[in-house]
């Protein structure tokens, strides 16, 4: 069974909408440096637009970002813990959902946003693999619901 079947309840969608949402806050929180302040100086105009964006494209992104990461899900299920199989594939599990982002922000008309997004792409992957672990444990909590 994918992940999007066993999250398909719409109460435990919001649940890890909200979840990987708070997670997000705490990675930019936690980014230091030069580096730090650009991401958290993007990550602010976004939620400035609309307070409300980031956990609207955690909900628009989630059933692709689901069936993405099923195969390396699938994986750890035979291995008996997918979820330190997401955390051991780190960069293959960032690789699969950084795909979907870069899909959709070509294809928005938000300016902003594309511009924000195009800045920080290639710091981007280490920011999602330092993600992978929190994002792994939500699944896990979510999927077992």
């Amino acid at each position: 069974m994918g992940l999007n079947e066993q999250i398909s309840d719409q109460t435990t969608q919001m649940h890890l909408v909200a979840d990987c949402a708070k997670l997000i806050d705490q990675q930019v929180a936690a980014q230091g440096g030069i580096s730090g302040l650009g991401l958290k100086a993007a990550y602010g105009a976004v939620k400035g637009i609309d307070p409300s964006y980031i956990s609207g494209a955690i909900q628009r992104l989630l059933p692709d970002a689901l069936t993405a990461l099923d195969p390396i899900w699938d994986e750890g299920v035979l291995t008996g813990d997918p979820v330190q199989h997401l955390i051991a594939n780190r960069s293959r599990t960032a690789d699969q959902l950084l795909s979907l982002t870069d899909a959709k922000v070509e294809k928005t008309n938000r300016a902003m946003l594309r511009g924000a997004y195009g800045k920080l792409r290639n710091a981007a992957k280490g920011y999602v693999e330092n993600a992978v672990p929190g994002l792994a444990e939500i699944l896990g909590t979510h999927a077992q619901a």
